[in-house]
């Protein structure tokens, strides 16, 4: 583990705009320039993007965890499907308690778990216990949209992303390197 926090706090990156994940990579990139060691645990992204690649330079002071399979949408999963992701998510989860009951990181980020209880495959209170019971040293950071009342609450600090434009509605896809 790096040098550690005296005191760890709860940072919620939220709404429609983008650049919530964006926004916990850079927290990331800065922990680990003081020596903290960071566990980015990322829920709901299957393909590959650019941080993967990048953070094999930063290992094993910066590691990324996924869990699940790459699928298409929520929305569009089979039953089945939704079923299999689900104990994908929760197997993602036992993991990040984990991390946390062992004292394996400083800081632990929880990309898209917001996406995870907005689909109803983990709970809000669980997300709830985690940032009760979390050490006092580490920093959890979650991101995504839609946070919960409940743990907006009990964040130490919320950003809400809002989208004034954005370039998809001129047609214009993901890109490598900027989004993927």
């Amino acid at each position: 583990m790096g040098s550690g926090l005296e005191k760890g706090l709860v940072q919620v990156y939220t709404g429609d705009g983008k650049g919530k994940t964006t926004a916990a990579l850079g927290q990331a990139f800065r922990s680990v320039g003081r020596g903290l060691k960071v566990c980015m645990i990322q829920f709901l992204k299957g393909c590959n993007t650019g941080e993967l690649t990048s953070v094999k330079r930063f290992e094993p002071d910066f590691q990324i965890f996924r869990f699940e399979k790459n699928r298409g949408f929520f929305w569009t999963l089979s039953d089945e499907e939704k079923r299999e992701l689900k104990q994908e998510v929760e197997t993602g989860f036992e993991f990040a308690k984990r991390l946390l009951a062992e004292g394996k990181c400083d800081v632990l980020i929880l990309d898209e778990i917001m996406a995870v209880l907005y689909n109803k495959l983990l709970s809000v209170d669980e997300v709830c216990d985690v940032i009760r019971n979390k050490p006092e040293h580490v920093e959890l950071i979650l991101t995504g949209r839609n946070a919960p009342p409940e743990i907006v609450e009990m964040a130490d600090l919320v950003t809400e992303m809002r989208e004034v434009k954005h370039y998809y509605d001129r047609g214009i896809p993901a890109r490598k390197g900027i989004e993927l």
